[in-house]
């Protein structure tokens, strides 16, 4: 799998990124200002990332996904693990990402990647999106913050 930055004259792979969060303007507005990260299998974008800064220090984990049908590989580890790296690069102190209180595996992914929960924004995705999300049975109202300090 090869990572890389994806060049400014190249589409947002939209399609993929709304598997991870379904607000497409959301997306258009983070990768605006944000740098987006495709993975690639042969020619194949599989996977792809979002990161934005959120201050001097801190950068933001906006949006991660690896397309369903090469899931549970490992892969995401590769991706998570890549953007921390580059965070790292760039001189970052921490790298955040928020989830979904009822995205439950994300929340154990993070955490078995060393992310700590900080704060809960709660009722985020109420107020962000008009559409009721259910996820693992559980409507998804607050969004964790969790932080991994680089």
């Amino acid at each position: 799998m090869k990572i890389r930055r994806l060049e400014s004259e190249e589409q947002i792979p939209i399609n993929l990124l709304l598997q991870a969060d379904p607000s497409e303007q959301l997306i258009i507005e983070y990768t605006r200002n944000g740098e987006c990260f495709v993975a690639q299998m042969k020619d194949q974008v599989i996977g792809s990332y979002v990161l934005r800064e959120k201050n001097i220090d801190t950068i933001e984990l906006k949006n991660i996904v690896i397309k369903e049908d090469f899931q549970g590989q490992g892969l995401g580890k590769i991706l998570l693990f890549h953007s921390i790296k580059h965070a790292r690069n760039k001189g970052y102190k921490a790298i955040e990402v928020g989830t979904g209180n009822s995205s439950l595996g994300q929340l154990a992914f993070y955490q078995k990647c060393g992310f700590r929960m900080i704060k809960i924004d709660q009722d985020f995705f109420i107020r962000q999106y008009s559409d009721i999300i259910i996820e693992n049975g559980i409507q998804c109202r607050d969004m964790i913050i969790l932080r991994m300090e680089l």
